[in-house]
C-alpha cells in the first residue's frame, strides 16, 4: 500500500479483520449473514465487515475497501448485480482470475473508485463468495488486478492458502494455483448445500436436524470422473461422526482394535486395504468433548458399526 496518513491504521484494522474472518472460517466453514452482522473488534469499536445493502463495502475508518460480496439469491429474488448470475461460471472457467461487476453504470461511483484504488495500491481485501442463499465463502486475501471503466468489470486474483503474508501472488503458476483452490471449495461448498437443502437439513442415517453438524457425502467417491459427478442423487447428508466412519470404511471393528477407533493417525486396516488419514473420528472425538459431550461406538466385524453422539442443550444453542 502507499504511505499515506491513515495508512497504518487501515493496516491494522485489515488484520484485524483478516484474523477475525479466518478464525470464523476454521470454526465454520462457511458463513451466515448472521455471523457476519457482529462485524470486528478494534480498540474496544466494533467495525462491519460487509454492508448488507451494497456488494463493495469500505468502513468509514478506513481508508481502503475491506471487502466484496457477491450473493448467491433466493428463488424469485431480484439480481442486483450481473456477477450474481454469472459469478460460479466465471470463476470455474477462469485461468488465474475471475471477473467481478460494477456496481451500476457508472465506473466513477465511489464504490467502483474503491476498486480501482485497491488495483493501484495492491490491497488486499476479503471476497465473501456466496454459496448459498445468505452463506458465504471467504477467500482472504484476494485482490483487484484488473479494472475495466468500458467493460464495468473488475479482474480479482487470489492468495494462495495459508500464505501468512499478504501479497498478491507474482507467477502465473502460483495464481493458477490459488484459484484452483477457490474453485475445489467452492465446488465442495456448492454440492454441500445442495445434497442438505435436499434433505431439509437432516443427517440421511440418524435425522439429526442440525446443518453445522451436517457433511455432504459423496455415495460414489469422485474420484470415479464417470459416477462419482458432485449432484445431488450422487450425495448423502451425513453427520460428521457418520461422515466420518463412512469415509473410513469402518464395515466391523473386531474388540482386539476398539481402542484404535478415536485415537488420531490410528487406521484399523492396512492403507493398502482402505484409503483414509486416520483423522476424522479423532476429529469428531475432539470437537465434541469440546462441547461437553460423549461419543461411543457399537460394532461386531462383519455386520457393521454404529456411532452415537450426545451433546448438552447449552452446547446445541452456541451452534
Amino acid at each position: 500500500m502507499k504511505s499515506r496518513d491513515t495508512g497504518d491504521n487501515d493496516q491494522l484494522l485489515r488484520l484485524a479483520a483478516f484474523s477475525t474472518v479466518r478464525q470464523l472460517t476454521e470454526v465454520r466453514g462457511d458463513l451466515t449473514a448472521r455471523e457476519l452482522k457482529p462485524g470486528f473488534e478494534f480498540q474496544g469499536q466494533r467495525i462491519p465487515l460487509i454492508n448488507p445493502q451494497r456488494g463493495i463495502f469500505k468502513p468509514r475508518q478506513m481508508r481502503y475497501l475491506l471487502s466484496i460480496r457477491t450473493v448467491y439469491p433466493r428463488t424469485g429474488a431480484r439480481i442486483w448485480y450481473d456477477d450474481q448470475r454469472n459469478v460460479h461460471r466465471q470463476i470455474y472457467e477462469g485461468d488465474e482470475a475471475g471477473d467481478y461487476a460494477f456496481m451500476g453504470d457508472d465506473a466513477d461511483a465511489a464504490d467502483n473508485r474503491w476498486l480501482r484504488e485497491a488495483m493501484e495500491d495492491r490491497v488486499p481485501f476479503i471476497y465473501f463468495l456466496g454459496v448459498a442463499p445468505g452463506c458465504y465463502q471467504a477467500v482472504v486475501p484476494t485482490f483487484v488486478i484488473g479494472w475495466d471503466a468500458k467493460a464495468l468489470m473488475a479482474r480479482v486474483a487470489f492468495g494462495l492458502p495459508g500464505q501468512a503474508e499478504l501479497t498478491l501472488p507474482q507467477t502465473g503458476p502460483e495464481r493458477r494455483y490459488a484459484l484452483r483452490e477457490v474453485k475445489h471449495r467452492l465446488h465442495q461448498a456448492s454440492f454441500r448445500e445442495a445434497v442438505i437443502t435436499a434433505y431439509k437439513g437432516r443427517c440421511a442415517l440418524s435425522g439429526l436436524p442440525e446443518p453445522l453438524l451436517l457433511d455432504a457425502a459423496h455415495i460414489v467417491a469422485d474420484q470415479d470422473e464417470r459416477l462419482g459427478q458432485p449432484v445431488v442423487p450422487n450425495g448423502l447428508p451425513l453427520s460428521k461422526t457418520h461422515h466420518a466412519a463412512f469415509d473410513a470404511h469402518l464395515i466391523g471393528i473386531d474388540p482386539d482394535f476398539h481402542g484404535k477407533v478415536f485415537a488420531i493417525f490410528q487406521r484399523v486396516h492396512r492403507r493398502e486395504a482402505y484409503p483414509g488419514t486416520g483423522i476424522g473420528l479423532s476429529t469428531c472425538k475432539k470437537f465434541i468433548e469440546l462441547c461437553n459431550g460423549n461419543i461411543w461406538f457399537e460394532s461386531a466385524p462383519g455386520q457393521g458399526s454404529q456411532f452415537f453422539f450426545t451433546l448438552p442443550q447449552e452446547a446445541k444453542r452456541t451452534l
